[in-house]
């Protein structure tokens, strides 16, 4: 933010800027945040012009820089910006806003045509000139509404009279899909009439074209004069350039249907509604069947635009393009693009996709990094913390991935419900990896002293030891050693009633489905121990030393609990396999 110690502005202005600053620091994705900042910033002084205090100048460009970082797709304020750009310093620097904008969002019609608009008012060079709109054609040409973009283009060519230049750039635009095909053609068509015949078609076209009318007249008996030869060269042309109108017609209905249920085609931070996802899906299903590459990505590009921040799409596009042979640096840049700018950090998913990526390109110190990135925002992040490891385990082997969850676990950053899950993950890893189970088991007892607050550290031990190999023999074993993890959780945890009684409920469906004879004292007993009126319950008689929030001492309510495990179960929900523990994944204390 700009120095405003000395600021010329009123000392009301300099403490509503400080104050507008600081709510966007705070909350730096709060889109009403930084429009208020931004319009205080246009504000100043009455009005910012050319010969506005240095200070404010400033703080009008740092917040537009700061502003547009965060917001590129916002096509509107890219103009904005170039216009106080004009009026402060001239053309020079409101180019330079537009070369910046249009790299930011590179498929806005919108822009490119105000860019050009731009250009052809303040550049007196026609060279110059043309070669933006063939950028911006080589962008935005194939959009279905980019008829503001040609028309500009026609409107130029129009008034320099280079009347070849506007049939050549019909003759482009009538090949395109596009909301307004027909009144292109029809222009097209018309001016088509007066053009020489060497504009109209190639050399070997019109040679066929004159033989067969030749051939025509032979049959016939008939001769021609040159200037009917012409006519019915024309004519054939003509035909020629209905069946591009026809097929041109037919991809535009084709279209026509997805593009009418777009509600939304530029970038908001509003939420879209499931419609408009919907057909966005079924859009790119039927490009992506249509099997034309430019015009498929091109959708995509447009899609991403006004879908910025649902990562599916972005999940979408990678696949897709990752199935094209020699793409490799354009699906880099899809993820990079996802990752340093749009999808928020709290949603890990496509980062980590990126890390696989880079992986599988053997760039495995950047697949670090990308993980390293997310635990500096997200040091709780279990998801990023379990894929680190596997990754080390693939990488280096059991003892690199263990590293990793023995950092995390040691890190003061990292809170204790994240430990446990990371404890259970090193148990697996020791146990489905290195194929130890009494190293596992060992690591479970050892650590109970730490996690015994944790549903999941419980659950997790409970179906390591029920999932154990087993026979007659070894079933009473295995029997004592889950009653045993159900007695040290009942003894141990301070979890609430409502949480051992879910835990217990497990050991008691174990004693039903594989209990021996004697299974139901067992069962019954822990029935009336676990669910029974609190005259005979152990769990609801039991009496804590309570704090002043009348709750045991230690204990956590169960909304707070919920709360800070929800993150561990949403990640087995989504990722894991029906054996949670398939994937090899660990940690440790």
């Amino acid at each position: 933010m700009g120095d405003f110690n000395g600021f010329g502005g009123s000392d009301e202005e300099n403490a509503e800027i400080k104050r507008l600053n600081a709510d966007v620091e705070a909350d730096p994705d709060s889109f009403d945040n930084w429009e208020k900042l931004v319009r205080t910033c246009e504000g100043l002084e009455g009005g910012l012009n050319r010969n506005s205090s240095p200070q404010a100048l400033a703080a009008l460009r740092d917040t537009y820089d700061r502003f547009l970082l965060k917001f590129p797709l916002l096509f509107g304020y890219w103009k904005k910006y170039a216009d106080l750009e004009f009026n402060i310093s001239g053309p020079e620097s409101a180019e330079m806003v537009y070369e910046r904008g249009c790299a930011s969002i590179t498929n806005s019609v919108d822009l490119w045509t105000e860019y050009c608009s731009f250009k052809t008012e303040t550049t007196h060079t026609p060279q110059l000139v043309r070669e933006l709109f063939e950028r911006a054609a080589d962008h935005v040409g194939m959009d279905f509404l980019a008829h503001p973009f040609w028309d500009k283009y026609l409107e130029y060519e129009e008034r320099q009279e280079a009347h070849d230049k506007i049939f050549a750039i019909l003759n482009r635009v009538i090949h395109i899909p596009m909301h307004q095909y027909a009144r292109y053609f029809e222009r097209f068509r018309a001016l088509a009439a007066s053009r020489p015949l060497e504009e109209l078609a190639p050399v070997d076209a019109l040679s066929q074209y004159r033989s067969e009318i030749e051939a025509e007249c032979q049959a016939f008996g008939i001769q021609k004069s040159d200037l009917e030869l012409e006519r019915d060269i024309r004519a054939k042309i003509d035909a020629a350039f209905y069946v591009i109108f026809q097929r041109s017609q037919t991809e535009t209905n084709k279209r026509w249907t997805f593009e009418a249920e777009i509600k939304r085609p530029y970038f908001h931070v509003t939420e879209l509604d499931y419609s408009q996802l919907a057909n966005w899906r079924k859009y790119l299903d039927f490009e992506e069947a249509e099997g034309d590459f430019a015009r498929t990505v091109f959708l995509y590009e447009r899609c991403l635009v006004t879908c910025a921040f649902y990562e599916e799409f972005w999940f979408r596009y990678s696949r897709w393009m990752a199935a094209r042979e020699g793409k490799e640096e354009e699906v880099r840049n899809i993820f990079l693009r996802a990752s340093t700018l749009f999808v928020p950090v709290s949603r890990p998913g496509i980062r980590l996709q990126f890390a696989y990526f880079e992986e599988l390109c053997g760039r495995i110190d950047v697949a670090r990094a990308i993980h390293a990135a997310i635990l500096d925002k997200l040091p709780d992040s279990v998801e990023t913390i379990i894929s680190w490891g596997n990754l080390e385990r693939r990488q280096s082997g059991l003892e690199a991935a263990i590293v990793v969850y023995k950092t995390q676990i040691d890190s003061t950053a990292v809170d204790i419900f994240t430990k446990a899950a990371l404890v259970t993950e090193w148990a697996s890893l020791l146990w489905k990896v290195k194929g130890s189970v009494e190293e596992a088991r060992s690591v479970y007892v050892k650590n109970v002293q730490w996690y015994a607050d944790s549903r999941h550290f419980w659950q997790k031990w409970l179906q390591f030891e029920m999932e154990q190999p087993t026979n007659t023999e070894l079933e009473a074993q295995i029997g004592e050693r889950v009653k045993n993890v159900i007695d040290e959780m009942l003894v141990k945890s301070r979890l609430s009633a409502g949480i051992k009684q879910e835990v217990s409920q497990t050991y008691l469906s174990y004693l039903q489905q594989r209990g021996g004879k004697a299974a139901m004292k067992e069962f019954l007993a822990m029935d009336r121990e676990i669910f029974g009126p609190q005259s005979i319950s152990t769990i609801t008689k039991a009496k804590l030393s309570k704090d002043s929030n009348g709750l045991p001492v230690g204990e956590l309510d169960d909304a707070t609990r919920l709360k800070a495990e929800s993150r561990f179960y949403s990640y087995y929900e989504l990722h894991m396999d029906p054996d949670p523990n398939a994937q090899g994944n660990a940690g440790f204390h």
